[in-house]
């Protein structure tokens, strides 16, 4: 919604550097992708409604972010399937890869104690994640910022991503090596990946890389995995 070959390191990187770790990846020059930093479409807004736990949401999206269009049905699946924080969680909540905001805007709107750091390397979709926090009431909550902006000394109660597949298995991997490091030592981390797309592999990777898993559900072709340390 993350790229260096090789192992990131856990804390952000420089801001403006060349890593496809810390910037995710840019497009091509045939065009744009989601994680292009600065898109040069026309933004063409659109109006996405959904409802999660007994809720209704009308967010802005606008073409040049993920899912411009509609709430991704992995993100609805996670959204769906996972365990969504209360009014009591409290501390730093991290979306990676927030788009246009929809995960950012349910935590934030669901856990009013707590500040969500909504992370995208795109800048429309850090734009439109402000704006729409602003929209439910929580501008002052969520922190729609680039990787390199998280301070390093922050941790995560919640990690929480429907994660950029497309930018490779290099990149993915080093995307979620620089954050998962991060969580909190009780915090939890939930990941939806569709299962055609490496779900399962996903999985086992982290599972070698130290983490403990367990895959929380399934649905729609969907995995949402549940990561601790």
């Amino acid at each position: 919604m993350g790229a260096s070959t090789g192992t990131a390191p856990a804390g952000p990187a420089p801001a403006g550097g060349g890593s496809a770790a810390g910037r995710w990846k840019n497009a091509p020059v045939t065009g744009d992708h989601y994680f292009t930093a600065e898109p040069s479409a026309p933004a063409r807004p659109h109006e996405v409604e959904f409802h999660v736990a007994g809720r209704d949401y009308a967010l802005t999206s606008a073409s040049g972010v993920f899912s411009a269009t509609r709430l991704d049905p992995g993100t609805a699946v996670l959204l769906r399937k996972a365990d969504l924080p209360t009014a009591g969680t409290d501390g730093h909540l991290l979306d990676i890869g927030s788009g246009f905001g929809p995960i950012s805007c349910v935590l934030a709107d669901l856990a009013p104690a707590a500040t969500v750091w909504a992370v995208d390397v795109n800048e429309r979709a850090r734009a439109l994640t402000a704006a729409n926090a602003a929209r439910i009431d929580a501008a002052d909550r969520v922190r729609a910022v680039a990787p390199a902006e998280v301070p390093a000394e922050v941790t995560f109660a919640q990690i929480w991503s429907n994660p950029p597949i497309h930018i490779g298995k290099p990149e993915l991997h080093a995307l979620l090596r620089r954050w998962l490091p991060r969580l909190a030592p009780d915090g939890v981390g939930w990941l939806v990946v569709a299962r055609h797309l490496g779900g399962d592999s996903l999985h086992r990777w982290l599972l070698d890389e130290g983490f403990a898993v367990t895959r929380h559900a399934s649905q729609k072709g969907y995995r949402v995995l549940r990561v601790t340390r």
